[in-house]
Order: structure tokens, then sequence, then C-alpha cells
């Protein structure tokens, strides 16, 4: 059976879990009405359905290919994404000024993560486009949103954003890109940088790259980095393509996955570029656009997860093999337990990251709308889980997919093991997890834990409404957050950060998992409050029971120190 775009799990949760009601009521947001939502995700599904996710396994076995100097995409990419482009997906959440739609970010991630499920590879093109719209939207001149954001709204032109070089990875700050003042507005940049998502294409009529460089005399680290908008042709006095510009492909990655996206070795030889924002101010320009981007990528983790689930399911409901150990079962392996343990656990955890992820666009959009700053910490707090978690599961769930197929997993014809292939970067890019987890324990705490805890008063008091029809789910709910809690207080108290970066990752996952429970109980408090209890009970039981007490041991580990990871000496790690 072929890929199905999830739209009915979107639209619960936007309608049922989340309180849209409250985002609709703001002059912001007053136009994102349920039919204008419901109308959104179902136009979104079909072009998901009919048009994406047919590329997805063209894209795996026909790479991109750069032939003299030119990148050729995979076939029925250009269409697929002139497809993206037409419809108005690029520009969704973009000002209306510029062409965009100023729809909620809610609707562009459930539209993003659709996109993911049907074709990552794909995907990632207009991702990184509304990435920079949104660095330019922030950051950037008049003149150059005047020019750039229409065309990059519409599709015309593609973005890019360049941060790595060889030596420069996770440390930005040591990158070695210079850029020289012209004297005319515009510099000349030079260097080279590393796996640029997209870095070119043959479909669009500009590829519009933002790349940090070094001013002449700016100071080390971070604070000497500046901001570049750096095109491939030079925009002639009409705006259009002109002069190619000092900016060729090197090379492409030959990589584990992800073949149909070109991951690109850019050359920048005295290239012409205009700055955004202000010298030295590169870093807080770019990481507009990164955030953006690291929710866009846990919705990509989520998103493969679908696909992979999807795929699992439709073997497992056709695979004979063995008895059937329930009475009137169907007489494939969905009867045997394991099976189904496997297949439980990913639909559970896929409902739980889709819901943090959409609860983070949430946040974020109540916070453009003007409702407080509380708004606008509760985004930059879950980004950061949001990204890591969905990624792990997108992970997780692409290898229990390849299980779930036993050794036909193993065959690259029946698509599981693409999955699992393509996935694996999403941990990796925008910021590593383990970065993700210590930006959760070190710059988000910064508050001394204000943010963690009202999010935690938030679950505690919804697990108190809860205790009436689902005591035992809501008893659950409410001790893990009050365990997490206790973990946030020591986490905070820790003024050695590398106590508390060594338990970051396990303190993040085990947030994750609390706030999956709080987000399972709200379903099913939701489906009971319009249907009676059914399917979404069911399954947050399945993850509450069965998932969330790991969070126990996770948080033991989170609160562990790091004295015994340095206790065993360099030397001895290799005997």
């Amino acid at each position: 059976m072929p890929y199905r775009a999830a739209v009915d799990d979107y639209r619960f949760l936007i309608e049922d879990v989340l309180d849209f009601a409250a985002l609709r009521a703001t002059d912001r947001y007053a136009e994102a009405t349920d039919d204008v939502t419901s109308a959104i995700l179902s136009e979104a599904g079909r072009l998901c359905d009919d048009v994406l996710a047919p590329l997805q396994r063209g894209g795996d076995l026909h790479p991109a290919k750069l032939e003299n100097g030119i990148v050729r995409t995979s076939p029925g990419f250009a269409e697929g994404f002139a497809a993206i482009a037409e419809g108005g997906w690029i520009g969704m959440s973009a000002d209306p000024e510029f062409g965009g739609m100023g729809l909620p970010m809610t609707l562009t991630s459930a539209v993003n993560e659709m996109m993911s499920g049907a074709c990552l590879s794909l995907q990632l093109a207009p991702l990184m486009s509304q990435g920079q719209i949104e660095a330019l939207e922030h950051h950037a001149s008049d003149a150059i949103k005047e020019l750039y954001l229409p065309k990059l709204i519409s599709g015309e032109w593609t973005g890019t954003m360049n941060l790595t070089e060889s030596q420069a990875g996770s440390d930005v700050g040591a990158l070695s890109s210079r850029a020289e003042d012209n004297g005319d507005g515009t510099y000349a940049v030079s260097g080279q940088k590393i796996y640029i998502s997209w870095g070119d294409n043959d479909f669009a009529g500009n590829v519009c790259h933002l790349v940090l460089a070094r001013l002449p005399g700016a100071p080390a680290g971070t604070k000497g980095i500046s901001l570049f908008l750096v095109p491939k042709f030079i925009p002639d006095e009409n705006g259009e393509p002109g002069q190619r510009n000092g900016v060729s492909v090197v090379s492409l990655e030959h990589k584990m996955g992800l073949h149909g996206s070109p991951t690109a070795v850019m050359q920048y030889d005295n290239a012409t570029g205009w700055i955004v924002g202000r010298e030295g101010g590169g870093m807080a320009a770019m990481f507009t656009m990164m955030n953006n981007a690291r929710l866009g990528v846990g919705e990509q983790g989520i998103g493969a997860a679908e696909g992979a689930y999807q795929l699992a399911l439709d073997y497992a409901l056709e695979r004979k093999q063995g008895r059937s150990s329930v009475e009137g079962g169907t007489g494939t392996i969905v009867d045997h337990a394991d099976v189904r343990r496997m297949l439980l656990s990913m639909k559970a955890d896929i409902f739980a990251s889709r819901a943090i992820a959409l609860s983070c666009a949430y946040a974020s959009d109540m916070a453009r709308a003007g409702q407080g700053d509380e708004w606008a910490a509760r985004a930059a707090f879950l980004t950061p889980i949001t990204k890591a978690f969905g990624t792990d599961v997108g992970m997780s769930v692409a290898e229990m997919g390849v299980q779930v197929h036993g050794g036909m997993g193993f065959i690259e014809e029946t698509g599981a093991a693409q999955f699992s292939r393509d996935v694996r970067v999403t941990a990796i890019y925008e910021g590593t997890n383990g970065i993700q987890a210590m930006d959760l324990v070190g710059r988000k705490m910064m508050d001394g834990g204000e943010a963690a805890n009202r999010l935690l008063d938030e679950i505690e008091a919804d697990a108190e409404t809860a205790r009436d029809p689902f005591p035992r789910m809501a008893d659950a709910v409410w001790q893990a957050s009050e365990t997490l809690r206790e973990a946030t207080e020591w986490m905070t108290a820790q003024k050695d950060m590398n106590e508390r970066f060594a338990g970051a990752v396990p303190y993040l996952r085990a947030f994750a998992r609390v706030l999956g429970g709080h987000l399972h109980l709200q379903a099913a408090m939701a489906e009971k409050a319009a249907s009676g209890s059914g399917a979404r009970e069911k399954l947050a039981r399945f993850y509450i029971q069965r998932l969330l007490p790991e969070h126990q041991g996770l948080l033991a580990h989170a609160q562990a120190g790091a004295e015994d990871l340095y206790a065993l000496e360099v030397e001895d790690l290799s005997r």
C-alpha cells in the first residue's frame, strides 16, 4: 500500500489537543479558521500521496550527480519541487507583504512532516529555503528583502545555509572563510564550505547562499563572524539572474542515505555578497535560520518514522509466518506479540514526538502573535527536545521497521532500509542531538529552570483533571512529572556545567518521555470528550504503561554526574 499522509492525526492534534482557538483569536492568525486548516492539511496530504511519495525510491536509486560543474537532480525532482512551489507551500508562514501566506508555523510544521514522510530527500530543498526566508525577514536590509524574498517564497529561487568547514564543524567559531569590503555595498567572499544541503540544483533560476565569514580584523570566535548573502548569479538591474558569481560546486558527497539530496562542497572565490545584519552579528542571524531548521529537522525524523511505520505495518498485515497466537487472528505476523509490540511502540512514539513538535510550533506562533514572553521561552525550551527526540524516534522507528520485515528488511527492494539510511543524518545535522541536549541543560536553563517548571506545572494540573476518567494513567504521568522536577532541580543546582553535560542526553530523553505521556493523556481526554473512549485511549495506555517508565532509569543516569565518565584514563580506552 502506498504512503498515506497522516492528515487525520494532524487535524486531531491541532483542533482537539492544542488550544488552536486561542491562536485564531489573535489578530495575526485570525484567518487560520478551521475550514482553512482542514483545506491546507487535505491539499498537502494529496500532494504528498500523489506527487512526492512516488519520487522516494527513484531518488535513492538515481542520486543527484555533478556533471561538468552542473548538478543534475534525481528524475522527477524538478517536477516535484515545482508542484511544491506552485502550491505556495514554501511560503506558508512567510510575510504576506512578500508573497507568503502568513499562516501559523503549526500548519507549516504539519505540512513539512507530511512531505518528509513522502520524500525526505526532496523535502530538504524547501526546508532550506524556509529557513533562509525567516533569517532574511528578521535581519536583512529592505533592499535585500524586496529583491530576494518574493523569489524565494515563490520557489523561483532556492536558498541554502553555509556554516561548516573541514576544521569548523560544531565549533563554528573556528571557521576561516573571509570577506572583504568592496567599498560599494558589496563584499568579496572567499573560502570553502562543506556539507551544504541542496548546494545547487538544475531547476531553480538562482541559488542563494547564506555564508558565514570573517571580516578583516574581526575578533576570534563566534563574535567575529558575519553573515553574507551570496547568490549563484548576481541579479541584474531588473532583479533577474545575471552574471555568474564566483561560486562553484567542487564535489557532491557520497552518502549513507538521502541520495536524492545533493550535499555539496562549495567554493567561494571573491564571490560578490551582501551583508545580512550587522558586522559581527552573523551567528545571531544564522541562529534564526538554524532554530527554524531544528524544528524542521525534528519533523523530518517524525515524517520518516511515519513512512517507515506504514511500510512495516503493510508488510505485517500481508506476511504469513507461523501460527496465529490469538483466536480469530489475521493469520499474518501482526498477530505475533513481539511484532505487535514493535508496531505499537512505533505508533505511540510517532504520536508523542509529533505532538511535541506541534506544541513547539504552536508556542512559537503564540509568541509571534504577541501573547507574551512565556510563549517564546517555551518555544525555545521545546526546540532542542523536538529536534533530538523527533530524530531519535525517526531512527528507532526506521530500525524497528527493518526488524518487522525480518530478512526482507535487509533487502533494499522493500524500501525499509532506505528509511533507516535516510533518517540517520537528522540526528547529526543542524546541531547533533548531543549538542541539543547540552543546549537544553545549559542555555535553556539559564533561567534557573523557570521554563521547565512552568511546563511541569501544566503537566501536573492536566493530570489532576484527568484523574476522574483515567486515574491510573493520570497518576503515572503526575508521578513522572514530579520525578522529572526533582531532576530539574538537581540540574540547575550544578554550577560545574560538565556535571550537567554528562547527563544531558538522558535528561532530554526523559523530558521528552514525560511530555509524551502528558500529550497521550491529553489525546485520550480529548477523544473521550468528543466520542467516548477508543483507540487513542488504548494507545495512551500502552505508552504510559510501557514506554513512560523509561524516564526513571534515564533520570538516574542524568544525575550521576561526570566523575565516572573520566574515571577511565584516555590510554585505557584503547585497551
